[in-house]
């Protein structure tokens, strides 16, 4: 659920409070955008001493709540009198983490104000989950700031789907190929490590059937020096077309390598063209988090129906001329019509230098109101 206007409300917050969560908004946007929300916390002293800040750094990592009470626990510090600033309500659930409810409950903080309510189903209800505890909960404080830092995946979750992050890599003219076909290697080195970290870090990699036939890719997430990472994410191959048996992307990371016929069982075939059911199908198949990495067609679908919540785009210092398009045409007639995007600062610099390339970091300027 998308947090609605009624939340965005300031109920009298003091200037130590505001200064509060703009730093756990500061800290929330050091996470990773993914299968959940980035999120920052503070602990606020009453004299007005901001202790400390913690961050969620991705699925399996510490919860920002709880990554702030780890800081205070190593530093010796003491919480009485401490109100703990988040920017999203605490979540009251067991998932890959304990609730962190309970965290703050167990560490004694009797004060928290947090900025948006969480109305996902199975994280919803912390705040009124604390208040019962006897914790003094307050709401409101910079909630459209808060809100807007995570409105691409309040969509997902409205919407039921994956979150889904898209990547592109381009000529300074906007070709994925040269006109004989050939594609690897646009980007250096330091673009396709890159790469390979979002790999590391998301569910399920999805191409299409195309970039399968041509490129034969694999498909799996490895570090710098080319050896597997230890999560590797499904494989997914959209394509009305069977995918080869001897395909490498049916394969993956085996102990033979020169074996076709191994399979680490992390591969399924997507038989549709439509977007929306090849992610509801990743989502029945429990992915939570779906990196697009397939061809101009592909790419240009997930556009086109407003399904990509975040976009890395590596563009390298070479032109190619009359080669591939990044993306297939889009239904866009004229340019009021153009879907906009705006530089996205988490994870660290929207636009950096790698190598001799440039990533730029971007998400959509607006949510579809569409439901």
């Amino acid at each position: 659920m998308i947090p609605s206007a009624q939340e965005r409300t300031d109920p009298g917050f003091t200037s130590a409070e505001h200064t509060a969560m703009t730093a756990a908004l500061d800290a929330a946007a050091r996470g990773v955008r993914g299968a959940n929300p980035v999120v920052g916390a503070a602990l606020l002293h009453r004299d007005g001493r901001i202790l400390h800040t913690g961050h969620h750094s991705g699925a399996g990592t510490l919860h920002a709540e709880a990554d702030a009470l780890r800081k205070a626990k190593e530093a010796g510090t003491d919480l009485a009198h401490v109100t703990m600033v988040i920017t999203l309500e605490p979540c009251n659930h067991m998932g890959r983490t304990g609730p962190c409810t309970g965290a703050i409950l167990d560490a004694g903080i009797d004060s928290v104000i947090f900025a948006v309510h969480d109305g996902t189903e199975a994280a919803s209800g912390g705040g009124a989950f604390l208040a019962d505890h006897g914790v003094s909960v307050r709401h409101g404080l910079l909630a459209e700031q808060a809100a807007d830092l995570n409105d691409r995946w309040f969509n997902a979750q409205f919407q039921n789907r994956p979150f889904v992050t898209l990547k592109i890599a381009q000529s300074l003219d906007g070709r994925v190929a040269a006109p004989d076909g050939t594609s690897q290697w646009i980007t250096g080195p330091a673009a396709r490590d890159a790469g390979h970290e979002i790999r590391g870090r998301v569910d399920a990699i999805l191409v299409g059937g195309g970039t399968a036939r041509v490129d034969n890719p694999t498909l799996t997430a490895r570090d710098a020096h080319g050896n597997p990472r230890d999560h590797q994410p499904l494989r997914a191959v959209v394509s009305r077309t069977p995918v080869a048996h001897d395909a490498r992307v049916r394969r993956g990371v085996v102990a033979r390598e020169d074996s076709s016929e191994t399979s680490d069982g992390r591969f399924v075939w997507l038989n549709t063209h439509d977007p929306a059911e090849a992610l509801a199908r990743l989502g029945a198949l429990g992915v939570a988090h779906v990196l697009v990495e397939g061809g101009p067609t592909v790419s240009a679908a997930f556009l086109a129906a407003n399904l990509v919540d975040e976009l890395w785009l590596y563009q390298a210092p070479m032109i190619l001329g009359d080669g591939k398009a990044a993306l297939a045409p889009l239904p866009t007639q004229t340019l009021a019509d153009a879907a906009r995007w705006r530089s996205d600062p988490v994870a660290g610099p929207s636009v950096r230098t790698l190598g001799n390339d440039v990533a730029w970091h971007l998400r959509p300027a607006a949510v579809s109101a569409s439901k």
